[in-house]
């Protein structure tokens, strides 16, 4: 028997989104980030309990600030500590890992989906998704996108308006579109 249309999403293969099981995934996603983001600031309760049935895994330790938007939910890891601003939008066709002490300024994207160059190919409909990784300890600035495909190494800071097309090293600033390193973080860096 072959693989269903959700196995080979999260395979990284060529998929229908049209998929039954996959279409109720999403519909369930849109109606729990709904939700999530109708909460007042008092419902943490909620807010945690959402985030538990939606994601793939969490920690009891993190805050996601409304509105905040997923493809499936179910392909997304959230790390300890780890904290969004408002607008945080993740499209995870593919996993999408984040790790422990990760910090969101409002308004980033980050999106596993992709499609093929060809039109052709991207007219029948399939699509495919690349994972995303971002290590412990980065902070990414408002108004980043983060690409398919991208791993960003741990205690990197990604600066406001970057466009990660492709990964990132570990101990790095890095800034631009397309995002490129800029220096590296070194003792002159430290405030206190």
């Amino acid at each position: 028997m072959g693989k269903t249309e959700l196995e080979k999403m999260i395979a990284g293969e060529f998929y229908r989104p049209g998929d039954e099981q996959l279409s109720a995934m999403r519909r369930h996603a849109r109606k729990m980030t709904r939700v999530y983001n109708e909460t007042d600031v008092e419902e943490s309760d909620t807010r945690q309990a959402i985030i538990k049935d939606l994601f793939g895994s969490t920690t009891e330790n993190y805050y996601i600030e409304p509105p905040f938007r997923c493809d499936y939910g179910s392909n997304i890891h959230w790390g300890d500590n780890s904290y969004a601003n408002f607008n945080l939008l993740i499209l995870d066709i593919a996993p999408v890992t984040i790790g422990k002490n990760v910090m969101f300024a409002p308004n980033v994207t980050i999106s596993s989906a992709t499609h093929p160059i060809i039109a052709s190919e991207r007219n029948s409909g399939l699509e495919y998704g690349k994972p995303i990784v971002i290590g412990d300890n980065v902070w990414v600035g408002a108004q980043v996108v983060i690409n398919p495909g991208v791993t960003i190494g741990e205690n990197t800071v990604i600066g406001a308006g970057s466009v990660v097309t492709k990964d990132i090293p570990a101990n790095v600033v890095a800034v631009g579109n397309p995002c490129r390193v800029l220096r590296p973080i070194t003792e002159a860096d430290k405030m206190m």
